[in-house]
């Protein structure tokens, strides 16, 4: 049972199983009051929903909280038919700890979610979540969690489930508000503490004396954690006396006792054990061990590890297993690691007092150029029509990863995204600024396709800064730009148009052409989305001059096709047709999927308006299936609309409702209320051709409200056409009313396609009255 379990899939319904557990699991601690305790409730339950739906075992760092709740877990597995879910939340991470909208991704993964489907919004991710699990019975292990905001979005909504938590705090208001039931574990009893260390030692060393044993438990304060790495010591040293042992260990002992405030003295006893056996590791993996304390995140793949030491990947994999193998260090997938929280503070320590701040610093470089240059190499399979950035040649003894496809490049991407967001920090905190502003940049085109867009938002002025402490200008130019289109995928758009503006300035103050272009071409699809069509197309008929200038032909058919939508929503039918059969020819000519996939939405609405509804349909479906082909959610989304309305046009409500209903739910785990709501509005419409008009109308109301806190005034207007027009014959006088404020918002619209629309609610106002 690890962080993203699979389902299992054979029964039809997505089910998460349980798999091997994290390695600590496997301690030989009893704690059996506490077993008793988490048992009880079960026996008295039986199969009928849980009474007590959350245990929250508290206890001190080291107190063996994962071990108990695993081991339970394993324990009890077969009263949860529907499987075990289980994340470490890092609570206590010298890092970022894991946020609860970042457990639900994993979590949902694990029920059968496609990750491109997860919802962004963590209150639309919750929501889900609970959906999946009403009528099943699951375990739910939250490990390792530091504050009640982390665990409650990821509590289930219905008593068949159990949640445990485990915390070095007690999260008081789980108990007040959730009902939780506390279980405190304290350090283990002598008799568990020597049982212990038995199992670990059994079969590698003579038995050792009992007293001994207990004095060697008492300088580990009898914590499991502590315990477990003395008896690895122990257990690699069978010819040596435990008395000689458990000297070493009080000798560095009395070190800490030196250097500590003598505040926690459970805590000094911890890391007295990750001393003592860190200082019995060979050089090189001691070095590794004091360098991955650098590594931006906890968790981490072995050509990373190589990179910090400037090592081969065969050489750096030994030395991993070295400290997989002295219970320093957790693998846990091939070629992927982690640190506890507790030893990955000791390692930054370690660093901080025994690497020379020049090797800290080149150690550091080594893994962010590496990251760097990875991910550059990713962005060319993820977002091949975007410049890359001319990059230093990376240091000696860095390897960066190159990608035999796509879908590698986005694994790689999904996989490293926590990572990567945290070296910019990373990078920006050492004082590394071009380093900070470059991975920044690269990210942001790097990204997999259903990363949430305001993950890179929270490092994107990062970057910005970072760039301006440099004095770089165009590196500035790139993250304003970057930045513009960030804020405009989560519907802000006047931050959005504002970067985009600053970008402008900066490229015509520098004279760069092909950027000024592409700032222009970015303005304009402002433009478009605020329905400002003559601004729209003024600006993406400059973008093509520049850009057929420089020579960007791939750039200039993409404004092109902007430029068509521009025609199309206008209504000048005849010029969208030119610049749709150009941009086509271009786009296929370039071998770029993507821009045929949005040229091709494009001419299918322009088909169905010309009649060739067999045209428009193929044209649709052929954009949705080059969307799925790029694993690319939010194209798919968008383009079933346009799918949905041929089918409408050809009749087909029911297969157009189901396009729309797919697009409103994808576009809800988008966290895109804008596209929601077209599709509401749409789905409305379809309801109203299969008869349904409660249900169209109800949709038709949904849609006008959420584009009235949007502030979309033209799509306002529409979906209350459709409110009257469904409610027209039920209450004539509600249809007179809502044409009449459609009629209002679009006032100030002057282009032909709206002027025919006021035309039409005119008339039907009139014959009405």
């Amino acid at each position: 049972m690890r962080e993203g379990e699979r389902p299992n899939r054979g029964s039809g319904s997505a089910h998460p199983t349980p798999r091997q557990l994290p390695a600590n699991v496997r301690d030989f601690v009893n704690r059996t009051d506490e077993l008793d305790q988490l048992n009880a409730v079960l026996a008295s339950e039986g199969d009928e929903p849980l009474v007590v739906s959350v245990y929250v075992i508290a206890g001190t760092a080291g107190a063996g909280k994962t071990s108990l709740a695993l081991r339970w877990a394993h324990q009890v597995r077969d009263r949860f038919p529907d499987g075990q879910l289980y994340v470490n939340l890092r609570g206590y991470d010298p890092g970022q700890p894991v946020t609860a909208r970042e457990a639900l991704h994993r979590f949902l993964t694990s029920l059968g979610v496609g990750a491109q489907s997860v919802p962004q919004d963590l209150d639309a991710a919750a929501a889900l979540y609970r959906s999946l699990l009403a009528d099943r019975r699951v375990l739910v292990v939250l490990d390792n969690a530091a504050t009640v905001g982390q665990v409650r979005p990821l509590l289930p909504g219905s008593a068949s489930s159990l949640v445990v938590v485990t915390s070095r705090s007690r999260l008081s208001g789980l108990a007040v508000r959730d009902g939780a039931r506390r279980i405190t574990l304290g350090t283990l009893p002598e008799r568990e503490a020597i049982a212990l260390l038995r199992a670990v030692t059994a079969g590698y060393r003579p038995e050792d004396d009992e007293q001994q044993l207990a004095e060697l438990a008492q300088l580990c304060a009898r914590l499991p954690l502590a315990l477990r790495i003395a008896a690895e010591r122990a257990a690699s040293h069978p010819h040596m006396r435990l008395d000689d042992l458990t000297a070493d260990l009080r000798d560095e002992s009395a070190l800490w006792d030196a250097l500590s405030t003598g505040d926690d003295e459970e805590a000094e006893a911890v890391r007295t054990v990750f001393a003592w056996s860190y200082r019995a590791l060979p050089d090189q993996a001691a070095r590794l061990f004091r360098l991955l304390g650098l590594h931006p995140g906890p968790e981490f793949g072995l050509e990373a590890a190589a990179a910090l030491t400037g090592a081969t990947t065969s050489r750096a994999r030994q030395l991993l297993d070295s400290l997989v193998g002295a219970h320093l260090l957790e693998q846990t997938a091939p070629d992927r690691y982690q640190f506890h929280d507790l030893l990955r503070a000791y390692s930054i320590d370690q660093a901080q007092h025994e690497e020379p701040p020049e090797e800290r610093r080149a150690a550091l470089r080594r893994v962010l150029e590496w990251y760097l240059v990875t991910a550059d190499a990713a962005q060319s399979w993820i977002s091949p029509a975007e410049d890359r950035l001319d990059l230093a040649p990376p240091p000696d003894g860095v390897r960066p990863l190159s990608f035999a496809d796509y879908d590698a490049a986005v694994d790689w991407a999904e996989r490293e995204h926590t990572n990567l967001l945290q070296a910019v920090r990373t990078a920006a905190a050492a004082g590394d600024d071009r380093l900070a502003w470059q991975l920044c940049a690269v990210l942001f085109h790097a990204q997999f396709p259903s990363a949430a867009g305001a993950d890179w938002l929270g490092v994107g002025r990062i970057g910005l800064e970072a760039a301006g402490r440099s004095g770089d200008r165009a590196a500035e130019g790139l993250l304003f730009t970057d930045l513009g289109m960030a804020y405009a995928r989560v519907n802000r758009l006047a931050e959005s148009l504002a970067c985009h503006r600053s970008a402008l300035e900066i490229w015509v103050e520098l004279g760069d052409r092909l950027n000024e272009a592409h700032s222009l071409n970015l303005i304009g699809l402002h433009h478009l989305h605020r329905r400002s069509l003559g601004a729209a197309a003024h600006c993406f008929d400059q973008a093509i001059a520049v850009f057929e200038e420089e020579g960007s032909a791939q750039w200039a058919a993409t404004a092109l096709s902007n430029l068509a939508t521009a025609y199309y929503r206008a209504g000048g039918l005849p010029q969208a047709a030119a610049a749709i059969e150009r941009a086509l020819a271009a786009h296929r000519a370039l071998n770029d999927k993507r821009g045929e996939g949005n040229i091709l939405h494009i001419l299918s609405c322009l088909q169905r308006e010309q009649g060739d509804i067999a045209g428009s349909l193929t044209s649709a479906q052929t954009a949705v299936d080059i969307a799925l082909g790029l694993r690319n959610l939010r194209l798919e989304a968008y383009w079933l609309l346009t799918l949905g309305d041929a089918q409408q046009a050809a009749g087909r409500p029911g297969d157009a409702l189901s396009s729309y209903q797919r697009s409103a739910t994808l576009q809800q785990r988008l966290g895109d209320r804008n596209k929601q709501a077209l599709a509401w509005h749409r789905t409305g419409e379809a309801y109203r051709r299969l008869d349904r008009h409660t249900e169209a109308a109800d949709f038709h109301r949904q849609a006008a409200a959420t584009h009235r806190d949007l502030g979309d005034a033209w799509h306002e207007a529409l979906s209350l056409d459709g409110l009257g027009t469904a409610l027209l014959d039920e209450d004539p006088d509600a249809a007179r009313r809502y044409w009449t404020k459609a009629l209002s918002l679009l006032v100030d619209y002057d282009d032909p396609r709206a002027a025919a629309t006021r035309t039409s609610l005119e008339h039907r106002l009139a014959e009405a009255s």
